[in-house]
């Protein structure tokens, strides 16, 4: 598989058995930066964690905590409840989630954005799926000396609703020295151009971290610019996958969802990797108290 092929599309292969990635993929990997394995996982497992996320979410009452989650707006940046969650399972509503009259539009399950960011270490369910060997395997395989699961998330991106995710770097928010941050994307549902699929520019993550994310002295977060260069969204291509896919992606490869109005939800599950063995900085916004420290995959 030649580099120009690669750039010219996102490299998918069906999933190796226990998590072995090749040196084909590898290779594919580290040249576009992002990586597809179809049927990883089960439908049936897919199915589970939706199951479990909807019991979980029968536990939140919106109307006390209204915390709405947006990659536009900064106001996000200023939301305690947001930026205390990363030892927590919490949920965060759509934008376009409450109506005139300050009521939900739809059922509480239809309103959400997304749920994190630890129920990887706090739910037994979502622990269970995160840590399995092969997900182990695929870590060693990509090099990491001490993976440890920083974060996870459960994104809805429900039907008529689901807003748009702007182009952006996962270590732009999971920073470590040296950059160390891999994000593992579930797909629990198809996910098709009409309901807002990942989308990605393969090559681009060779390119500079753009902006940094860190907590000021008096707690507030801010993002500076590091690198105004736009990107090149003209080569962005769809990763259209099925359930049960799973989307390897490095911390710098830029990526991006369009909003879902269409009327199939793309629930989808995320868990961002570091490693230990790099330093991660007290000023990074996800930080967590010392009842729950980090766990690899064990």
């Amino acid at each position: 598989m030649t580099e120009d092929l690669v750039l010219a599309a996102i490299p998918s292969f069906d999933a190796p058995p226990g998590g072995r990635l090749t040196a084909d993929m590898l290779t594919a990997y580290r040249a576009a930066g992002v990586l597809v394995l179809r049927d990883f996982v089960s439908v049936d497992a897919c199915n589970d964690l939706r199951a479990r996320a909807l019991e979980l979410i029968d536990t939140f009452d919106p109307f006390t905590v209204r915390s709405v989650f947006s990659t536009t707006d900064q106001e996000q940046l200023d939301d305690d409840y947001f930026i205390e969650s990363g030892d927590k399972i919490r949920f965060f509503l759509e934008s376009d989630a409450f109506d005139e009259r300050g009521g939900l539009r739809l059922a509480k399950e239809h309103c959400l954005n997304k749920m994190g960011h630890a129920m990887h270490d706090l739910d037994p369910i979502f622990d269970a799926f995160s840590r399995t060997p092969e997900l182990a395997e695929i870590a060693r395989r990509l090099g990491f000396d001490d993976p440890k699961i920083l974060q996870s998330m459960y994104i809805f991106k429900p039907a008529h609703i689901g807003s748009e995710v702007v182009c952006h770097q996962d270590s732009t928010y999971l920073y470590t020295e040296p950059e160390s941050c891999v994000g593992f994307w579930f797909a629990l549902e198809d996910a098709t151009l009409e309901n807002g699929c990942m989308q990605f520019i393969p090559g681009a993550h060779k390119t500079a971290l753009k902006k940094r994310n860190y907590r000021r002295p008096d707690g507030k977060l801010v993002t500076e610019t590091l690198d105004e260069t736009p990107w090149p969204e003209d080569r962005k291509i769809a990763a259209e996958v099925g359930a049960g896919t799973l989307v390897v992606f490095d911390g710098r490869a830029p990526h991006l969802s369009a909003a879902n109005r269409s009327s199939k939800s793309r629930h989808a599950y995320t868990l961002h990797i570091i490693d230990a063995a790099c330093h991660y900085p007290e000023e990074n916004w996800l930080q967590r108290g010392p009842d729950l420290p980090l766990r690899g995959f064990g």
